[in-house]
């Protein structure tokens, strides 16, 4: 197992959590900032609305690809002429924080400044419907000390880990060949199969405490023929790059 010169994190239950996610809260606040509702909608009308959209693009998510939030939003306030005071940008950022202010994974602010100070490069492959510029204020916000070179999400590129489009892009921007190169998420699938098929050295990272990932069960049922580390607080990964 080859140390490192670069780390690259995925978002949810990895670096940053969700909790109380409420769609129905972030819909109202979204509707402080209408200029016209001319079919006088509800934010509990137009939170059905767009929960059912996302139903409906489920198999495209499952089949691999990612539709944005941005296009989301457009279908759903398009459709009963609904238009905002700011631009769809920055009350796609007021729905998100809103529907979930979101919180920092135990021990993440440390294990960002141990590989800061270490000199480990660092960055962010996310699998996220809400858009790039959305999760980087968000990251920014949260972890206002980071150095993450680069916030990808494949709402805008469109493909899902764990295809290996988005670790091959990360590889161009960093300049690295991918064995120099771990990736660490919470994810069988997505995070380490994923790196793995792209020739990074995979973390899986499965949190014991109310953050825990979603895919624990998932994960006890993904089997890996390679080589991973599986560490459940982000000291461990300190001790090991002492």
């Amino acid at each position: 197992m080859q140390k490192p010169e670069m780390i690259l994190f995925d978002y949810g239950h990895t670096l940053l959590f969700e909790s109380d996610m409420d769609f129905l809260r972030g819909e109202e606040a979204a509707f402080s900032l209408i200029k016209e509702n001319p079919m006088g909608k509800t934010p509990r009308e137009m939170c059905d609305f767009g929960l059912e959209i996302f139903r409906q693009l489920r198999d495209c998510r499952h089949g691999g690809f990612e539709i944005s939030e941005m296009q989301m939003l457009r279908c759903k306030y398009d459709t009963f002429g609904i238009t905002f005071s700011v631009p769809l940008e920055q009350m796609e950022e007021c729905l998100w924080n809103n529907a979930s202010p979101g919180g920092c994974m135990p021990g993440v602010q440390e294990m960002l400044r141990f590989l800061h100070d270490k000199g480990i490069r660092t960055g962010v492959i996310s699998n996220l419907g809400w858009s790039g510029n959305a999760l980087r204020n968000r990251i920014n916000r949260l972890l206002p000390d980071n150095h993450f070179e680069f916030v990808l999400v494949s709402s805008d590129y469109a493909f899902r880990k764990p295809h290996p489009m988005m670790f091959r892009i990360a590889l161009q921007k960093a300049g690295l060949q991918p064995e120099k190169v771990w990736f660490c998420g919470d994810s069988m699938e997505a995070d380490v199969c994923g790196a793995h098929g792209a020739g990074m050295f995979p973390v899986l990272y499965e949190s014991p405490g109310p953050e825990q990932s979603p895919y624990l069960e998932k994960n006890r049922q993904t089997h890996a023929e390679f080589d991973y580390l599986h560490i459940h607080h982000w000291q461990e990964l300190i001790n090991l790059l002492v």
